[in-house]
């Protein structure tokens, strides 16, 4: 619970202090620290702010920054007058009260870890490896468009893991982005790994720059350096941790090469044995335990200092302190200019904001910055200064504030990377067999063909293969079915199970062989690369009709269930062709009409017949939502369409275990439906 929910009179013991920045700093100095009891006093007569009494003094805060102090409640018959001892001394203290001391130490040991970066750099990846959890990894931008959490232990410690979307940057331009950063703000995690793909080090620290700005607990994974060293890269990787005060870590999630030095870096700087002081310098025994830890467990990492740290040279994974990205002389006035104003007159909450952040947003033309300025005390003076900012910014370098701030930051990221020295090997393409097999599946007079080969393949695959043990299945039923019969005296009970459970739930159930075949396809194209390769190809066709390119991933999807189909649909940018694909999923043929069709095929074709019928069901499908999509794009929404521009990942084959696991999760959602709604539904019918 939080210090906001004590009432008067109540006492609790601080586990933490959340928020951002200097608003953190600033009640932890004011003697909310962990471990010591905090007694609510008094309200004031509205209620807000309260009177604490903290380390023998009295002090008021306003709800909106006790509810960042989370507590143990101590229960009033035992709480003390005065403040009780440090959570580390023993035995002076009753068992209840130690009791709580022991529930503040076990909760102060959950980091709250949130895991952010771009699309296919190995978030969920890293997720997977430290939680074993089975998170859906999908090899297109997007994929990933809900946060899912685990748990994962480690040196006594429990971590709380957040996959979130990837995303390229923190404006408020797609969902994801959006998503991302209003959880980074709003729940306030401890730590955040910011995964970076090593063989793409330029475009993915564009993201850590604007972490960078929020002011956070940040660590840097260096994903994927397997395959840096392979390609012969060469970084200095302690030159640009120092350059950007954040630990960079290399690893390999495939392998869990670097994981664990990774999270033995977290739990140092969650507890704050890694902030650089004003000068530099560091508490040189940190220093040391992480050169250790790192010569013992980094399976051979490279660390390009191996000097004796005794003089309190510190090595790269132990350089933390808060630095500002320098955007060059004009535009830090700039910044610097609509902070103070941000400041003034109550301005900005600040437990939740990073007054800089907030200005460079402002700056780029941010709507949900512009929204949240429109709240101020003092907005109008604020837009005051953002106008005049921006003019003298047009004046001083001949662009807009938006495209100089992005100037400026891979200006910053390119001279960094200069500084520590990177270079990008010549030994070979890793490459090569991605370009290869892109000449041939992209191909101008082949690509479509091979494309529409692929859907046949699995649908035909689907259907046919999908028989037998659709057929076993159904026979099973049936034999459940009369099982039942023979051995209960006829009546309503019986004619209840028979017919309403067993019957309407078995017919149902005869299904699931197909939704399992079609979901591995997916789940394949998907993992390897082609289901992005596919809205490549089909971009120019999706666009005829009024579509994005990448409106023809969900509407795949759609075959197998229009539900996560129109979930899927927050992967596209441009609001108008997202609203329009989900209009038009329905007429995407989902497995809960496959009852319907082989009914109708059953009935009235030929069974030489029945599988070119069913492809020429779907085939209708496509066809009439082309048309429907035409008609909206044309006479219904009339907003300007966002430019296709979607990453084209390396092809990588998918693990079979992978591909199985994926296949069984969407089964078992497909089971669970069965054994609740349709269920309730079969017996309702009957």
């Amino acid at each position: 619970m939080t210090l906001s929910e004590l009432k008067t009179g109540e006492s609790g013991i601080i586990v933490k202090v959340t928020g951002h920045g200097s608003f953190r700093k600033r009640i932890v100095e004011m003697g909310f620290i962990r471990g010591k009891q905090v007694d609510v006093m008094l309200a004031a007569p509205l209620r807000d702010p309260v009177k604490y009494k903290v380390m023998g003094y009295e002090v008021s805060l306003r709800h909106e920054e006790a509810k960042h102090i989370e507590v143990v409640k101590v229960d009033p018959a035992h709480a003390t007058a005065t403040p009780l001892p440090d959570m580390q001394e023993q035995g002076t203290l009753s068992p209840i009260l130690e009791q709580v001391r022991a529930e503040a130490r076990r909760r102060r040991r959950i980091i709250n870890v949130a895991i952010v970066g771009n699309p296919n750099c190995g978030k969920t990846s890293l997720f997977n490896y430290a939680s074993g959890a089975h998170a859906r990894v999908g090899n297109y931008s997007g994929v990933t468009v809900d946060a899912t959490v685990a748990r994962a232990h480690f040196e006594g410690y429990e971590f709380n893991l957040i996959d979130l979307p990837g995303t390229y940057s923190l404006t408020a331009y797609s969902p994801e982005e959006l998503y991302v950063r209003r959880h980074i703000i709003d729940q306030t995690p401890d730590i955040v790994i910011n995964v970076i793909d090593s063989s793409n080090l330029e475009r993915n620290l564009y993201l850590t720059t604007s972490l960078i700005d929020m002011n956070l607990k940040m660590v840097c994974a260096l994903n994927m350096f397997d395959e840096f060293e392979h390609r012969g890269d060469r970084l200095d990787i302690d030159t640009l941790s120092t350059l950007l005060g954040v630990p960079m870590i290399p690893t390999s999630f495939k392998t869990g090469q670097g994981v664990e030095l990774l999270f033995h870096v977290i739990i140092n700087m969650y507890e704050g044995l890694d902030y650089i002081d004003s000068e530099g310098h560091i508490n040189p025994e940190v220093a040391r335990d992480i050169k250790k830890w790192h010569d013992e467990n980094s399976q051979g990492l490279p660390h390009e200092h191996p000097e004796d740290f005794a003089d309190g040279e510190t090595p790269s994974h132990n350089y933390y302190r808060h630095i500002h990205v320098n955007h060059g002389p004009r535009l830090e006035t700039a910044i610097d200019n609509i902070k103070l104003t941000l400041q003034q007159d109550g301005g900005v909450d600040r437990s939740r904001h990073s007054t800089r952040y907030l200005a460079i947003k402002l700056l780029e033309n941010d709507s949900a910055a512009m929204d949240v300025a429109r709240t101020l005390p003092n907005s109008q003076a604020v837009f005051a200064a953002l106008e005049m900012a921006k003019a003298q910014i047009v004046a001083d370098t001949g662009e807009d504030s938006e495209t100089a701030i992005m100037n400026a930051k891979y200006g910053f990221i390119h001279g960094a990377l200069q500084e520590a020295e990177y270079s990008e090997g010549s030994t070979h393409d890793t490459y090569r067999a991605t370009h290869m097999l892109d000449h041939i599946l992209s191909n101008r007079f082949i690509g479509f063909p091979l494309f529409f080969l692929v859907m046949f393949v699995m649908f035909y695959v689907t259907f046919t293969i999908g028989e037998y043990p659709m057929n076993w299945i159904e026979a099973g039923v049936a034999w459940l079915g009369e099982l039942v019969s023979d051995n209960m005296s006829e009546g309503p009970l019986r004619a209840l199970i028979t017919d309403g459970i067993i019957g309407g739930v078995g017919s149902v159930i005869v299904f699931l062989p197909q939704i399992l075949i079609l979901y591995a396809f997916i789940s394949f194209m998907e993992d390897c690369g082609y289901m992005a390769r596919a809205a490549f190809i089909m971009d120019k066709v999706m666009h005829k009709i009024g579509l994005h390119g990448k409106s023809f991933i969900p509407l795949v999807m759609g075959y197998g269930c229009n539900v996560p189909a129109v979930m899927a649909t927050r992967t596209i940018e441009s609001r108008r062709s997202r609203w329009i694909t989900i209009m038009i999923l329905p007429f995407m043929s989902c497995s809960a009409r496959l009852p319907i069709y082989l009914m109708l095929t059953g009935a009235f074709f030929a069974p030489d017949h029945r599988p070119f019928v069913m492809i020429s069901l779907y085939a209708i499908g496509i066809l009439v939502a082309a048309c429907v999509s035409k008609i909206y794009s044309r006479f219904i929404t009339r907003e300007p369409d966002a430019p296709f521009v979607m990453e084209l990942p390396p092809y990588r084959m998918p693990t079979a275990a992978a591909t199985l696991r994926h296949t069984w999760e969407k089964g078992k959602e497909y089971l669970k439906k069965m054994g609740g709604i349709i269920l309730v539904a079969s017996i309702i019918v009957w």
